[in-house]
């Protein structure tokens, strides 16, 4: 496994482990030179990881906790529901001049106002998806990961989105936009045909273990499972 760049998965419960493992199939297809890491509290083994590490104290957002113990000095981090359709060198790339890049959120962000009144947080500033998330190995980018996991433990550990758009505001570091093909949250092949590109970041409900629903079975021809 190269300690310089790889994929990282936190995933706690069977289900999710098991989802996490046929993400990391989709990522030893598709890119074979990255290594593929990951954080669970179950017994996993197999040729999809490189490396298997605890995690001893797990919730439904562990990922917050371990994100900044990453083995690799680049990382993409990816929720358990996701796929890789495609290469992933350009992805990288953004390392060069960026400390971290993540997809915008579907959802408006006013409502992530902290109630308090201590985020203060303008309503313009996004709201990004923690699913996929790229970023660099410095000690800046590892402090604003280990502030992030404060943030979220001070809300109850019932706001991952909302503790990271308020460390991301209180930060300085340099961060930059996936495009939608890095983080494809529906089917809509006629927007990929429109803009001439397919994705390479699948992120859909359907690879959820919890929400995935029959109908996602129609599917399973074009997507894969």
């Amino acid at each position: 496994m190269s300690a310089e760049r790889g994929v990282l998965y936190i995933a706690t419960g069977a289900a999710h482990a098991e989802a996490a493992r046929r993400s990391a199939a989709s990522v030893r297809e598709t890119n074979p030179g990255l290594g593929i890491a990951l954080f669970t509290d179950q017994g996993v083994s197999g040729p999809e990881f490189d490396r298997v590490l605890p995690v001893p104290d797990p919730h439904r957002r562990s990922k917050v906790d371990h994100l900044g113990a990453t083995p690799f000095a680049e990382t993409l981090y990816l929720d358990s529901d996701t796929r890789v359709r495609d290469d992933l060198t350009d992805l990288y790339r953004l390392l060069e001049r960026f400390e971290l890049a993540c997809a915008l959120r579907d959802a408006a962000v006013t409502r992530h106002r902290d109630p308090r009144g201590k985020g203060d947080v303008p309503v313009a500033f996004p709201e990004y998806n923690g699913g996929v998330m790229l970023y660099g190995g410095s000690e800046r980018v590892r402090a604003f990961m280990a502030e992030w996991a404060r943030a979220y433990a001070a809300l109850g550990r019932a706001a991952d989105q909302r503790s990271l758009r308020d460390t991301l505001w209180a930060s300085d570091l340099r961060i930059a936009v996936l495009t939608p093909r890095y983080n494809a949250r529906r089917f809509d092949p006629v927007a990929w045909f429109l803009r001439g590109e397919r994705p390479a970041i699948l992120h859909m409900n359907r690879f959820h273990p919890t929400k995935r629903r029959a109908v996602h079975a129609l599917l399973d021809p074009v997507l894969g499972r």
